[in-house]
């Protein structure tokens, strides 16, 4: 198959290029940099055919897309900035990339009869409760202008196709890019002791695990709505700092607090991002490792261990 991933200049869409092409079928990758702007690590995505895409220009979406003309578009790009997305001057542009650009690439799809993958995420829900959250859960009310937004983004592709899959995640980590594992362990380097907040809980999500699971899906015709995370049980983030220094060797003191006690952020974040997993096994795919494991395999990538 052709396969066109946008935002492969992040962590899910370089691993899901390097998976696809090691499947043997065709990686297209798009940013909206002139050129591939990710980790050159060397790696099949690097030396990879690559398009410039502004997913919130629409006539240059159906430009791009139909000269590619996939059989797949797996839709990785995304503003996943939450806090900054609450700035007044930001929510404009939010909405354009998450909300707007998401339509404008299933526009596409529906005219090239292409399947699409779309990136969600636990925050179109509350985070309220402690019961995992099902994938065919209609029940929305997102905390913040970035759950709002892909939320909306959702509903675009719901809407607009019937060849979709909808798969949402959480506590991302990969090696193209920032995140929590690396600022913890950055912080653990220089600091004695290190506040984390214990009452959002969660499982993360490891992009070389996930993107693995994406080309099984679209491999398939069993769209729909999924969840995906990593094995292993549900945890709090002081839990996952707690693995994370323990596996890397860190004696840095962790603190667990309350999301109050630690402070308030500007946007609002989910206390349950438990999400119910189990549509995937009912339809034949495999879950992802345990996040423990799949922590020691990134630590090793990343040279922590």
């Amino acid at each position: 198959m052709k396969i066109l991933v946008t935002g492969v200049g992040g962590q899910l869409g370089h691993d899901v290029m390097n998976e696809l092409i090691g499947r043997g079928h065709t990686g297209v990758g798009s940013d909206i940099a002139p050129e591939y702007s990710g980790v050159a690590d060397g790696s099949a995505v690097t030396t990879a055919e690559y398009v410039p895409m502004d997913i919130t220009d629409a006539a240059q979406v159906s430009e791009v897309i139909t000269k590619v003309s996939p059989d797949v578009v797996i839709h990785c790009a995304a503003w996943t900035a939450v806090d900054a997305a609450e700035d007044d001057d930001k929510k404009a542009k939010v909405k354009a990339i998450n909300a707007d650009g998401t339509q404008n690439i299933a526009n596409v799809c529906k005219q090239l009869d292409c399947k699409m993958v779309y990136i969600s995420t636990d925050y179109v829900f509350d985070g309220q409760g402690e019961t995992p959250w099902e994938p065919d859960c209609k029940d929305y009310k997102p905390l913040n202008v970035y759950g709002e937004t892909k939320l909306a983004g959702e509903l675009a592709v719901s809407n607009t196709l019937d060849k979709y899959f909808i798969v949402r995640i959480a506590w991302v980590f990969g090696v193209n890019g920032k995140n929590f594992i690396k600022t913890m362990l950055n912080v653990g380097k220089t600091h004695d002791e290190v506040r984390v907040v214990n009452d959002q809980i969660g499982t993360p999500t490891y992009t070389l695990d996930l993107a693995r699971l994406l080309v099984d899906m679209v491999e398939t015709d069993k769209y729909g709505y999924y969840h995906a995370t990593n094995e292993g049980g549900y945890i709090s983030w002081y839990d996952f700092t707690k693995e994370i220094y323990a596996q890397a060797g860190l004696s840095t003191k962790v603190t667990p607090v309350t999301t109050a006690e630690y402070g308030i952020s500007k946007a609002a974040r989910p206390f349950n991002s438990r999400l119910d997993k189990s549509k995937l096994t009912a339809n034949g795919f495999t879950p992802l490792p345990t996040w423990q494991d799949a922590l020691h395999r990134f630590l090793k990538e990343i040279g922590e261990i």
